[in-house]
């Protein structure tokens, strides 16, 4: 039976978003080195889940990092997160939530399309959220304010680097960007996707659809198959930052978070330039 999580009075206890920032960003570093470490080495182990996933050592090990890091930073946050199954029986409108690594068959065949995603959500709505490339160098990440930069310096930990702004594309409808999911391609999506005048696609893994788009690399991302909130959240906070929106497939209304099970529903993410089909 889920645990109802007592939410704290937010008017007395105020999340300080700065500190907030530095923490995930921090802890997403600590953890791609470590991912990185095993993703290099010559071998590494992949076990199955019971969801039939795979799960290797760097999953594990960059979660047990993160988790650590969250909650000796912030002790009265809800924490969810993918690799600790206990936590899914948790519930509340507010936490933070965790994928240490979304992407693991990308890992597993070393393509690089991996990322650390780390979030917080408010009221149901992802309001911030980090999320890095480590195999690409690519660092995404909301300020204190909400809005989105990706950081293009050398990545330390002590301290955040030159940053830019970034913002989604002023789509043009007649010859659309579309970004789709490099390992869970099917022929729904592809239907879905012939009804957009398309310019070019582009395939990625993990959440680095949502930063294509963010950047405005992409306007589109539809994804009709199953995603669970860990593996959406940083990604859909990212986006928002940027000016993107995030909905459900079915209606067009938001993605919400804090869902029983934490199971998407299948989902769009786009440019509110983009003219989209039901």
């Amino acid at each position: 039976m889920a645990t109802e999580w007592l939410q704290h009075n937010f008017e007395d206890n105020l999340l300080d978003y700065e500190k907030l920032t530095v923490v995930m960003r921090r802890l997403a570093l600590e953890a791609g080195d470590k991912i990185m470490e095993i993703y290099n080495s010559p071998d590494f182990e992949v076990k199955t889940k019971s969801d039939d996933s795979p799960v290797t050592e760097a999953d594990e090990a960059a979660d047990a990092l993160i988790s650590a890091g969250l909650t000796a930073e912030f002790p009265d946050e809800l924490l969810i997160t993918e690799e600790q199954s206990d936590s899914h029986a948790l519930t509340g409108d507010t936490f933070l939530i965790v994928d240490p690594l979304d992407g693991t068959k990308e890992f597993i065949h070393r393509r690089g399309d991996f990322t650390v995603n780390i979030a917080y959500v408010e009221d149901g709505t992802p309001t911030r959220g980090v999320v890095y490339a480590p195999a690409k160098g690519r660092m995404f990440f909301t300020l204190a304010d909400g809005t989105t930069v990706e950081e293009t310096g050398p990545l330390l930990k002590t301290e955040i680097g030159e940053t830019k702004a970034i913002a989604v594309s002023d789509a043009n409808n007649d010859k659309l960007m579309v970004v789709a999911s490099k390992s869970h391609r099917d022929q729904a999506t592809d239907d879905y996707i012939s009804k957009y005048n398309v310019a070019d696609m582009k395939s990625a893994g993990s959440s680095l659809k949502f930063c294509l788009i963010a950047t405005g690399e992409a306007d589109i991302y539809p994804r009709l198959g199953r995603t669970m909130e860990w593996d959406t959240a940083a990604g859909h906070a990212v986006l928002t930052g940027a000016g993107g929106k995030v909905v459900r497939f079915d209606d067009h209304t938001d993605l919400r978070y804090g869902k029983a099970g934490y199971a998407n529903p299948y989902f769009i993410a786009y440019s509110p330039c983009v003219e989209l089909y039901t």
